[in-house]
C-alpha cells in the first residue's frame, strides 16, 4: 500500500485499528505565540541576574531554542542547576508568559480550531498537551476561548511531572480517556523534535510533525516523525487516509 499524502516513502503502516485518540501540542502546533517563549525567558533570565546580551544569556537562549517542547521546569533545572533557582526562573517565566498572553499576544494557528472540530466530528477524541505549567495552559485556553473545545487538557504535572520527550502525557491521555484500544491507535502531532520523541516512545502509529513552530522538516524526521505536514489543518485528512 502506498503511504498517505505527506508521508515519507518509508513511513510505517498504521497497525491494527482505527485512530481513536489524537494528542496535540499547543504552542507552535495549534497555538501561534509569535516567539513569546523567548521573550518570557528573557524576563526570567533577568530576574536571576543573567546579563542581557552577554555570552551567558546567548548560550542559555540557544538551549531554550534547542529544547522547545520540553517541560519548562526541566529546561530551567538544566540551565540553573540548583532547584531553588530553577523554580524561581520557572515562576518568573510563567508570570511573564501569562502577562503576554493576557495582552492578546497569541492566536490560533490558522485552521487549528477547525481541525480539532473535524477530528471530533470524525469520532476521534482530541487531547491538548503542553510543556507549560497548568496556570499558563489555562491562561492560553481562556485567551483563545478554548476551555470547552476538548474534553481533556494535560500539562506535565497532570502526568506525574515528566514532560516531553517522555511519553507520559500521551500515555496519560490514553489512560484517562480510554479513547483507543491501544497505543497503536493513537496519533500525536507537534512542532518540535521533543513532540516526535514523545510520540515514538509512547508507541503511537502516527507521529506527525508540523512546520508552524520551532523545528524544521529534517529535525522532525530525525526525531521519528512518520509524517511532516504544513500545519495541523492537514491532520484530519491524513488520518482519514490511515484509519
Amino acid at each position: 500500500m502506498n503511504p498517505p499524502a505527506g508521508a515519507p516513502a518509508d513511513a510505517p503502516a498504521v497497525g491494527g485499528g482505527r485512530i481513536g485518540l489524537v494528542v496535540l501540542d499547543m504552542a507552535g502546533t495549534t497555538v501561534a505565540d509569535g516567539g513569546l517563549v523567548e521573550q518570557a525567558f528573557a524576563a526570567a533570565a533577568r530576574e536571576l541576574g543573567v546579563e542581557p546580551d552577554s555570552a551567558d544569556h546567548a548560550a542559555k537562549l540557544e538551549y531554550v531554542r534547542a529544547t522547545m517542547g520540553e517541560s519548562k521546569i526541566s529546561v530551567f533545572r538544566h540551565l540553573f542547576g540548583e532547584e531553588r533557582l530553577a523554580q524561581q526562573a520557572n515562576v518568573a517565566f510563567e508570570k511573564a508568559y501569562g502577562t503576554l498572553v493576557d495582552g492578546g499576544r497569541i492566536a490560533p494557528v490558522p485552521g487549528a480550531r477547525e481541525a480539532i472540530e473535524e477530528l471530533a466530528d470524525d469520532g476521534r477524541t482530541v487531547v491538548l498537551t503542553t510543556g507549560f505549567a497548568r496556570v499558563t495552559q489555562d491562561a492560553i485556553l481562556d485567551a483563545l476561548g478554548w476551555r470547552d473545545l476538548v474534553g481533556l487538557t494535560l500539562c506535565p504535572a497532570d502526568a506525574g511531572g515528566r514532560g516531553r520527550p517522555y511519553p507520559d502525557m500521551v500515555l496519560a491521555a490514553l489512560l484517562r480517556t480510554g479513547a483507543a484500544d491501544g497505543v497503536r491507535d493513537v496519533a500525536v502531532a507537534g512542532d518540535t523534535a521533543y513532540d516526535m520523541l514523545s510520540g515514538v516512545r509512547a508507541g503511537a502509529s502516527v507521529v506527525a510533525g508540523v512546520l508552524t513552530g520551532a523545528h524544521g522538516d529534517a529535525a522532525l524526521r530525525e526525531a521519528g516523525a512518520t509524517h511532516v505536514l504544513g500545519s495541523v489543518a492537514e491532520l484530519p485528512a491524513l488520518l482519514r487516509g490511515v484509519g
